[in-house]
């Protein structure tokens, strides 16, 4: 062949197709971040509220564009000597953390179209866009490199978000802590990726796959490290203790919207990459990270239920804390079946899709409550809860339901229903004593859903307190006696989803465990 022909060749295998069908949700999103940045610029004063119209349209395109996807897997940026093996794939697993990401980012937005008045509304816009176009693209990823970018470009305008509000202490020390364990957990993960890709010579996740099934005997510990440091990485991503110290502050630090948005967007985010390397790239390491995902798990449900329950019993408990500390409780209940797939398949892996996708709705819809009662109780303490259903008795039936879901009681259904599978799963990974210590927390996390839920329906011992005037402040936030449409809006969606999905949970189920790999 000659030099002219070669360089032709070579030319030739340097270009793409892309199919942007296929990349369409995360491109989307990230275009009307571009676009929301550069009206910015250009609105007047006035007029910022059209920024958040703008990001809700973009958001609702986003979603519709999941619709053609439907019909088939679709894979783009393949290698051109070996068509079978891609950087992104559009298969149902993406799919389905693809709409848990986009609605929840959407769900965020409406919550934050009353609560930007004091924060730069451009800025904001752009970053929870930005935010939401990596969380899309990650579950889609299928290699090591467009995975730990899609991951960063999740995390890192999320650490601004809870910074937002300016000189304010709390939300500036909750920015700290965030990135501070965002930042070793990439060092940490980074560090993993690059064992792993000495021992296999690839990145992408099925070529990693295959090749650990080959390592040699003198890379056979580097590999294993490999494998253990990627997960401690992912680990402080989901939050699982002991990498949970930085949850309950950031929540609490953060504007409410965004603590809503990291407890469901940020975990599905960390959730999906946990899968993708454990049942994807590292099958064949089963052995290890199995066992050490099982300890995780039972460490986390411990953790976090322990802690709310010692939460609830402070005098002036605070409602986003107990949060807090419950969704690092339902983290542990997350990895329950990752940890199973290393013993009975990754057909597992479906009940953690379908927890996520319980969890995403209910706890959305609690933190939706929770916005609507911070508007005349800034301290948002669970003593201000008292009463609720005398004074908005849609709004307390619906917090009552959402805790009933995620404390997996009747009415609850979809949550008894995901919480009986994630249990199964367990089981019938022969992980026994996992299954005991599920049951145990669920039955401690009991108390204190059912507290608070009592809570609702009690009668105040005194009058609460009423904010003086439209105008006042706390920590930044303008509080108001009317209620926003836009929240009354999200608090609808996530209530008429958890009473449709209670009424027939076979749909998430389904929905979560068909085909995911």
């Amino acid at each position: 062949m000659t030099v002219a022909a070669e360089s032709a060749a070579s030319a030739a295998s340097l270009v793409q197709s892309v199919d942007w069908l296929a990349i369409a949700p995360p491109t989307l999103t990230a275009a009307v971040a571009l676009i929301v940045l550069l009206a910015d610029l250009f609105v007047p004063e006035h007029r910022k509220p059209l920024l958040g119209g703008i990001t809700i349209a973009g958001l609702v395109a986003a979603l519709i564009s999941l619709v053609p996807l439907l019909h088939g897997d679709r894979s783009t940026f393949c290698l051109t000597t070996d068509a079978a093996v891609c950087s992104y794939t559009a298969d149902h697993f993406a799919l389905v953390i693809q709409l848990l990401v986009l609605g929840g980012a959407l769900l965020t937005a409406l919550l934050s179209l009353h609560d930007t008045r004091k924060l730069p509304v451009g800025e904001y816009w752009f970053l929870l866009l930005s935010s939401a176009a990596g969380a899309a693209l990650l579950p889609a990823a299928r290699d090591l490199a467009t995975l730990v970018v899609a991951l960063e470009v999740a995390s890192l305008p999320a650490f601004a978000l809870v910074g937002m509000r300016r000189g304010d202490r709390l939300s500036s020390e909750a920015a700290l802590k965030f990135f501070l364990s965002s930042v070793t957990a990439t060092a940490v993960m980074l560090l993993g990726v690059s064992f792993v890709y000495v021992t296999t010579g690839s990145l992408h996740l099925t070529r990693v796959a295959a090749e650990l099934n080959q390592v040699p005997g003198q890379f056979e510990t580097l590999a294993k490290a490999g494998v253990a440091l990627t997960l401690v990485g992912f680990a402080f991503k989901t939050a699982a203790a002991p990498f949970h110290f930085w949850v309950p502050d950031t929540y609490v630090g953060a504007p409410l919207p965004i603590a809503a948005y990291l407890s469901v967007v940020g975990k599905a985010v960390g959730f999906s990459g946990l899968i993708l390397v454990t049942v994807v790239a590292f099958p064949s390491y089963g052995n290890v990270w199995g066992p050490l995902l099982a300890v995780l798990a039972a460490l986390t449900m411990t953790v976090g239920n322990v802690a709310a329950l010692r939460q609830s019993s402070t005098r002036a408990w605070s409602a986003v804390r107990l949060l807090a500390w419950s969704s690092v409780g339902q983290a542990g209940y997350l990895l329950v079946p990752i940890a199973a797939a290393a013993y009975a398949g990754h057909e597992r892996i479906g009940s953690t899709v379908a927890y996520a996708l319980m969890y995403a709705v209910v706890n959305l819809g609690a933190f939706a409550v929770a916005a609507l009662v911070a508007r005349t109780q800034p301290l948002n303490r669970v003593s201000d809860y008292a009463g609720l259903y005398s004074r908005r008795p849609l709004a307390a039936l619906a917090m009552g339901f959402f805790l009933l879901c995620l404390a997996g009681l009747p009415p609850g259904i979809i949550g008894l229903f995901a919480k009986v599978t994630v249990f199964s799963t367990a089981v019938d990974a022969g992980l026994g004593w996992l299954a005991v210590v599920m049951a145990v927390n669920v039955v401690i996390a009991l108390y204190y859903y059912l507290q608070w839920t009592a809570v609702l329906f009690r009668t105040p011992e005194e009058q609460p307190e009423q904010v003086a005037g439209a105008g006042a402040t706390t920590h930044g936030e303008l509080v108001v006696g009317r209620t926003p449409a836009a929240v009354t809006a999200a608090i609808a969606l996530t209530a008429v989803a958890g009473v449709v999905l209670s009424g027939a949970p076979q749909l998430v189920l389904r929905f979560a465990g068909v085909n995911l790999f």
